[in-house]
């Protein structure tokens, strides 16, 4: 049974990642909740079949597919020019941010998000181009299976996985 410290100050579930700076940690916190407030689930650190990781993966109750690709800082962003990679993976996209960085560094084609580690705000939307069906379930089936590991490792922390999906 737990005590009142534990219900005032609940513990994580899961250990934070470690990839990330502490900026980008706040950023995945406040998208994770922006998207959570609309009725999405969301997973942090997706692996694709590509075998690309995208930072946050959210399906909606309908089975929208949305990606958000967090860029902490300028240099952040100047480095890393995988992100087109992960439109075949999704029906949306996004980039979220801190409210630092200069937005017009960002391309005006994609969603853009603003976000800390309290929450988020969608600056613009993203285009909607719907995944064929093929693409769509084989993400869908990644998703749910990745969720169902995270459920089992918290259940039981011992437990043995192939690290196939």
């Amino acid at each position: 049974m737990s005590d009142s410290s534990t219900i005032l100050n609940p513990q994580p579930l899961l250990p934070p990642d470690g990839r990330q700076s502490a900026t980008a940690a706040g950023i995945q916190r406040g998208v994770r909740r922006l998207f959570a407030q609309l009725g999405h689930v969301t997973i942090p650190e997706f692996t694709l079949a590509s075998g690309r990781r995208a930072d946050v993966i959210a399906l909606s109750a309908n089975g929208v597919l949305t990606i958000v690709e967090i860029k902490s800082s300028v240099a952040d962003f100047r480095a890393d020019r995988k992100w087109p990679d992960y439109q075949d993976f999704c029906d949306r996209f996004y980039f979220a941010v801190p409210e630092s960085l200069p937005l017009d560094i960002l391309p005006e084609d994609r969603g853009l998000i603003v976000a800390d580690s309290f929450g988020a705000a969608i600056l613009r939307e993203s285009v909607h181009h719907p995944l064929a069906g093929a693409r769509r379930k084989a993400v869908t089936l990644r998703f749910a299976h990745a969720a169902a590991m995270t459920l089992h490792a918290l259940a039981d922390p011992d437990a043995v996985f192939d690290g196939r999906l």
